[in-house]
């Protein structure tokens, strides 16, 4: 394909086949558009492109509303209270230090999460063709 026309959106293609569960998620994770793998999904650190540069493929319309917040403390809680707990037990550092390690370091988790589970939760809607997964 000529340079010109790599930048160039394919057109909506209904039916078009999608690509398998971990090559989606893993395209989804660093960022990048579930479907073809080269445009971006996101255009701010979470609103997500109303279409996909590179393929077109849509994705302004899915809402994957508090699944992302939820799985985001999810894993947060399940990183940081094990990790707390075990280090607390043998640190004999002063309370303040741990008042204030533990909840920067989750913030800075749920931070880096975040993006990364609402990209997840989009892409297991779309990929599921879940209610609200086609554009109106």
């Amino acid at each position: 394909m000529p340079p010109d026309e790599q930048d160039q959106p394919m057109p909506e293609t209904p039916g078009r086949d999608r690509p398998p569960l971990f090559l989606a998620l893993g395209r989804a994770v660093i960022g990048r558009c579930p479907q073809c793998g080269r445009g971006r999904l996101f255009a701010g650190y979470l609103r997500q492109v109303e279409h996909c540069s590179v393929c077109g493929e849509a994705w302004g319309h899915i809402r994957a509303d508090d699944a992302p917040p939820w799985l985001t403390i999810l894993l947060v809680g399940h990183i940081i209270l094990p990790l707390a707990i075990t280090v607390e037990r043998v640190a004999d550092w002063p309370d303040w230090v741990g008042m204030t390690l533990w909840p920067t370091l989750a913030l800075a988790l749920a931070a880096l999460i975040l993006p990364r589970a609402k990209a997840i939760m989009l892409t297991l809607i779309w990929l599921t063709r879940a209610h609200g997964s086609e554009p109106a």
